[in-house]
């Protein structure tokens, strides 16, 4: 207990330090966020709206998120080499999953009756994603980047102990210049930072949602029952 007690004051004797490392923590984790979410958020939205490929997606996504960090941070140092490179790509991995299965489940579960009569106005398939669909999957959607977001940030010190860049990872993993009092303070440090960032993503998704729908929507439920029993293939 007294080595935890004894980071508080660690961090405040080492201001400047820490927020370097955070400063560095936190480009890494937000460059591997965007990444992320260009890549997953196109392809799980088009796929909802098109209610197809999900059974695939979803499972592929099952797959990446089994895949531990460590490990796959470790074979792309065989494949890239050390540097920040590498920890940023195997942030990727773990973030695409779970930004792509939210964003297929958030379009995919809109309601049916919404959209037919949106296309029976005459809007266009592409006016319906974007004026229907993607307005009443935002608070879905963003759920998921809030999830990936947290992951991301709590995972980048996983760098340091593979000999990349991990930002406050660097601390954590450098007991001999850092003491225990630095770990434990460091350590705290990244507690505190993906709660925050739990935070500041969670008011943006309550911003996002209608007024109508707070509150009504369990979204850990709607993503577990989508991932256990997505739609099959061409289901109307």
């Amino acid at each position: 207990m007294r080595p935890v007690i004894d980071g508080f004051p660690w961090i405040t004797d080492n201001l400047s330090l820490v927020f370097d490392k955070t400063g560095v923590h936190l480009l890494i984790a937000v460059l591997a966020l965007l990444i992320s979410i260009a890549i997953a958020m196109p392809v799980g939205v088009w796929l909802g709206h098109v209610h197809r490929g999900g059974f695939a997606a979803i499972n592929i996504s099952n797959v990446g998120r089994a895949l531990p960090s460590l490990a796959v941070i470790a074979i792309l140092i065989g494949v890239i080499g050390l540097g920040r490179n590498t920890l940023i790509v195997a942030l990727v991995v773990l973030a695409v999953p779970v930004i792509l299965t939210n964003a297929y489940v958030a379009v995919d579960t809109v309601d049916r009756d919404v959209v037919d009569a949106a296309r029976g106005m005459g809007l266009r398939e592409r006016q319906i994603l974007a004026r229907v669909e993607l307005p009443l999957g935002l608070p879905l959607l963003f759920a998921g980047i809030r999830t990936a977001a947290v992951f991301v940030v709590a995972t980048v010190p996983l760098g340091a102990l593979t000999g990349t860049d991990g930002g406050l990872g660097d601390i954590i993993a450098n007991q001999a210049s850092y003491r225990l009092e630095g770990v434990v303070g460091a350590a705290i440090c990244v507690a505190v930072l993906a709660l925050l960032i739990d935070g500041l993503f969670a008011a943006i998704q309550r911003a996002v949602t209608p007024r109508g729908l707070r509150g009504q929507i369990d979204f850990a439920a709607v993503q577990t029952a989508a991932a256990s029993n997505p739609q099959e293939e061409g289901t109307p």
